[in-house]
């Protein structure tokens, strides 16, 4: 069986589903966060896969309910740690009429954020046994700056036992304190990782490169064993051994909500090539799987949805 581990943060999520202006609003509660939600969507597809989750909660009522929900979706909580006196970070969002985000964060006491102070070497040399660790710029935005160090030994450890390395720059200006900063520990990302999977917009905004050709050139500074550029509706390019393929999808035009979009097709990837399947047929799975998600409201599309897409899709890939 296959044993992944993914790093990052969960976090409360408030979804504003008040009709036109209604005040006050009228918020459903559930839970999301970037590598959950990719945890979600992978364990969704590849059922057969042991999809662990590496975070922080606290101890409050939110927090248990996050957990049980981890359980829900059958993701593994042993790498779940609990702080005595910090607490889930807590988010709401909006969608405008064109499916776009706005959201509004309460994280500063997310227990997330000391997630290192609880990773002993014990702990690491059960992860140095699993065959996949994936974190995300917001993963690294996320700990406190003075525990970087110690995530990037816990990093170069697991690279050396054999695990494949994977990282999702999902940057977000907002949760630095500078682009320098960002880009200091994004380097120390693309150099340890095996896979990265950049999109094109997140280097629009960091490093000010608008092109996926551009982002090719960037990268050839790095030793990745393959690079997936996520570029919108100008679809996929794929580089392994220097060669490049692009990929093209099919826009969507009823779109809802880009929410968890990035995320569903990051954990359906990484579930496909894990799981043996060619490149290609990995990125058309992951981007039908986005496709689907952007139609519908919230991070995590009902169960019954994403099984239909299951059925239909998988099918047609085997």
């Amino acid at each position: 069986m296959k044993n992944i581990f993914l790093f990052g943060e969960s976090m409360v999520e408030l979804l504003n589903v008040s009709p036109n202006a209604q005040l006050p609003q009228t918020l459903k509660q559930s839970f999301a966060g970037d590598v959950f939600n990719t945890a979600v969507y992978l364990k969704r597809v590849f059922a057969d896969m042991k999809v662990n989750i590496v975070t922080a909660v606290g101890t409050d009522e939110f927090s248990s309910n996050m957990v049980e929900y981890f359980q829900q979706q059958n993701i593994e909580t042993d790498f779940v740690y609990r702080s005595n006196d910090k607490i889930a970070g807590l988010y709401s969002i909006k969608t405008d009429s064109e499916g776009e985000r706005t959201f509004t964060y309460w994280r500063e006491n997310s227990a997330a954020r000391q997630v290192m102070k609880s990773i002993d070497s014990a702990e690491i040399e059960k992860m140095s046994q699993g065959d996949v660790f994936f974190f995300s710029g917001i993963s690294l935005a996320v700990i406190t700056p003075e525990d970087r160090p110690k995530f990037w030994k816990m990093v170069e450890k697991l690279k050396s036992a054999g695990v494949t390395i994977i990282f999702d720059p999902n940057y977000r200006a907002r949760m630095w304190s500078s682009p320098d900063e960002a880009k200091q520990e994004y380097h120390q990302a693309f150099t340890l990782s095996n896979i990265a999977l950049p999109g094109v917009d997140d280097f629009k905004q960091l490093y000010q490169l608008n092109t996926a050709e551009e982002v090719i050139t960037f990268s050839e500074a790095y030793t990745f064993d393959e690079l997936v550029i996520k570029n919108g509706e100008q679809g996929v390019v794929y580089i392994k051994d220097n060669k490049r393929t692009d990929i093209a999808i099919t826009p969507v035009e009823n779109v809802v909500d880009t929410t968890s979009a990035g995320d569903s097709f990051n954990g359906v990837f990484v579930g496909a090539r894990t799981a043996g399947t060619n490149s290609n047929d990995a990125i058309k799975l992951a981007s039908a799987s986005a496709a689907l998600v952007i139609q519908h409201k919230g991070a995590i599309v009902d169960q019954d949805v994403f099984q239909a897409f299951i059925d239909n899709d998988l099918y047609r890939l085997n």
